[in-house]
Parts: C-alpha cells; structure tokens; sequence
C-alpha cells in the first residue's frame, strides 16, 4: 500500500484566474515505492494559519487588536484558525509527483483570515496543511485498491505575506471589499441619493467626515443637566 508524504515547494499568484487564487505547488513522495504505482488521489486538504509562530510588529499587533485582544493575552488568544479547505485530483505517478493545489481567497473582511492577512506589514505566514482523501493503487494482484490518507499527514509551510499582497493588487488593486447586511446597505444607498453622492467612498467619506462632530455633540448632551 502507498505511503504518502507531501511537502510544499513554492506558491504563486495564478494570474490568469477571474478571482483571486493562489497556486501551491507541492510535491508527492510514496516512501513505500509500491511496485506498481498510485492510479489516483483524490486528494482534500485543510489549510490552518499558526499565529503563534511569528513575532509582530507594533503596527500589526494593533491591526490584529480586534482579533486576538490584548497582546498581553496573545499566548491563550492566538491559536491555530482554519482558513480554507480545498481539494484536488493527482494523476497517476510511481515514486514521485508534483502537482498544482489552487486556493481560492477571498478579500472579504468578515472572513478572520482575510482580516489577518491584510493586517500583517511583512514577513510571513506559518501554515499547516492538513490531508486527507483516498488513494487509489493497483495491487500485485491486478486489482484496483483505495485506501484513505491518514489523519496525520500534513505539511508545513511559510507563505510571504508579499505573495498574498500581490494578489489580491493583481486582482483588487487599490479597493478593498466588505460585505453588508441588506438593511444597512439600503440605508447607506438611501444616505448616498438623498446627498447627491457620485460614489460610495464619497459616501463612507462624508458618514466619517461627520463622525467626529456627532461623537462631540453627543458628549456635550451626556453632560448638559
């Protein structure tokens, strides 16, 4: 029966993707050396960021606040968090293989790892890749045989936070995107007509423009008698 080990060799913006993607590039090593070779895997993986393996800087500890709390309180709060689960087919191989797993992402920041990302000035990303599947293999029999991968392979691997950066200019360039529950996008389009905006930065512009007074106004009534 194979035995499986993966390793990650490089990751890259896929360019020619319609939304943001990343190509991991990983190879497949069966250590067992099954004489007859692996037919297929269907291949799923769980990909978690580890916080805790990275220092941070004052800026991003700052960005991160709303994440993770106090950075006094980082060694209980910054635990391991999913950030996608993908999948993948691997082709017939013998030995070894290498094959492209892509990750969609996304640049909303309601999803914790999307706000994770974009708060980090540099450095990089400790990940963990979690399979899991079926492989499928020719016996010495003749037979075709599957086999799940086991809950313990996994590999390791630090993204550039550069590389995440890149595509999401690539694909974004100077925006950034947050979705709304329906009722407060009504009213912020309600607030743009009645104001004669042309745009929704103009929109958001001006709601902030006037957030400083209000917050004023709102201290002088508290305390007024």
């Amino acid at each position: 029966m194979p035995d499986l080990r993966f390793e990650v060799l490089r990751v890259a913006p896929n360019a020619r993707s319609i939304v943001p993607m990343l190509d991991f590039g990983l190879r497949v090593v069966d250590v067992a050396a099954s004489p007859m070779g692996v037919r297929s895997i269907d291949l799923r993986c769980q990909i978690r960021i580890e916080p805790a393996r990275r220092r941070y800087g004052t800026a991003e500890q700052e960005a991160l606040r709303d994440i993770f709390g106090e950075p006094s309180r980082w060694g209980q709060s910054a635990r391991p968090m999913l950030w996608t689960h993908v999948s993948a087919m691997v082709r017939s191989f013998q030995g070894t293989a290498e094959f492209t797993l892509p990750v969609e992402c996304t640049y909303d920041f309601n999803v914790v790892g999307t706000r994770y990302f974009d708060a980090l000035c540099g450095g990089d990303v400790p990940l963990c890749l979690l399979f899991s599947g079926m492989v499928f293999y020719e016996a010495e029999s003749g037979l075709l045989q599957a086999a799940p991968i086991p809950w313990n392979c996994e590999a390791g691997f630090r993204l550039p936070v550069q590389t995440w950066k890149d595509m999401m200019q690539l694909h974004h360039r100077d925006t950034a995107w947050i979705g709304l529950r329906r009722d407060a996008f009504d009213a912020l389009d309600e607030y743009k007509r009645r104001h004669a905006l042309p745009t929704w930065e103009a929109a958001v512009e001006s709601l902030l423009s006037a957030a400083p007074q209000a917050t004023e106004e709102f201290a002088v009534r508290e305390v007024l008698p």
